[in-house]
């Protein structure tokens, strides 16, 4: 008989203020409460420790990975209570900008992985909404699978959803379990957030795991919330709402190779070209050829 490798993943709903000690103190309480719930992995989302539109207010607030107080206390809380933290992604000095970085830290507390974001939002949404974190933060240049006792965690962070060759790339680097979690404004999570998560979840076989900001924040933003665990098949496990609070579902690993096994769409894609006009009309051959 197969042994049971499933687990409980808890994702946390945030409405970070513009005060990191607050939201420090924050996700470690919603660390202990998923703990106490029987949570083994709690992820929390995009930018736990500060949501702050002002750059320089975000400059004054932020430091280097090595004295950020919430990744120090999400270590501490994750030795303690022996779980699994995905910390969705912290804002870190780097050089003369910010990373918009994600940590994965194991029972005892050491960091496992890091990813920082790769794609930048740079948008203008016809509600007016105009975002450019090019301004601000650094892109990534490096996809990440991070170790977790239960299989791969592929590591990605909010507009990166909207690219699906990443977790395609993530599925066939061993990535059983996807993840994006988000500050996502409410306007375009209204219309695509969950579409979203169900398709990356189906094309690639995988389990998405995303916790979200969600409400209205201090520096005038609002975010959609509804954090989600979406299977291999694309059901939905868990999804909050807005308010901050916890999400927890139990994850069988073993549905991903089941959903790989019914639709094998990871092994079988075949390269191609693009053609244009003339080029892609057969050139017929004479008899004589």
């Amino acid at each position: 008989m197969t042994a049971d490798r499933s687990f409980v993943a808890a994702c946390a709903t945030m409405r970070s203020t513009r005060d990191p000690l607050t939201n420090r103190d924050a996700a470690v309480r919603l660390v202990r409460e998923a703990a106490d719930a029987g949570a083994d992995l709690v992820q929390t989302p995009e930018m736990t420790s500060l949501v702050e539109r002002s750059r320089e207010a975000l400059f004054a607030k932020v430091a280097p990975e090595e004295r950020d107080p919430t990744l120090a206390g999400l270590r501490e809380v994750a030795r303690e209570r022996g779980v699994v933290v995905h910390v969705g992604s912290l804002a870190v000095r780097n050089g003369d900008k910010i990373a918009n970085r994600a940590f994965v830290i194991d029972r005892e507390g050491e960091i496992v992985a890091r990813y920082d974001k790769i794609h930048l939002f740079d948008v203008d949404l016809p509600n007016g909404e105009s975002w450019r974190e090019s301004a601000t933060y650094t892109g990534g240049g490096e996809a990440v699978v991070a170790p977790t006792p239960w299989g791969p965690l592929g590591v990605t962070i909010c507009y990166d959803v909207r690219f699906p060759a990443l977790y395609r790339a993530l599925a066939e680097a061993g990535a059983i379990m996807l993840s994006a979690p988000a500050c996502f404004t409410r306007q375009t999570g209204e219309a695509h957030w969950h579409v979203l998560h169900r398709a990356r979840a189906i094309e690639t076989g995988s389990f998405m795991i995303s916790a979200a900001q969600g409400g209205l924040h201090e520096d005038g933003r609002e975010t959609f919330g509804h954090s989600l665990i979406v299977d291999p098949w694309g059901r939905l496990l868990a999804e909050s709402g807005a308010e901050p609070g916890l999400v927890l579902a139990r994850i069988d690993p073993a549905l991903a190779a089941d959903a790989r096994g019914r639709i094998p769409a990871l092994r079988h894609a075949r390269p191609f070209r693009v053609a244009h006009g003339a080029d892609s009309v057969p050139r017929r051959l004479d008899a004589a050829e």
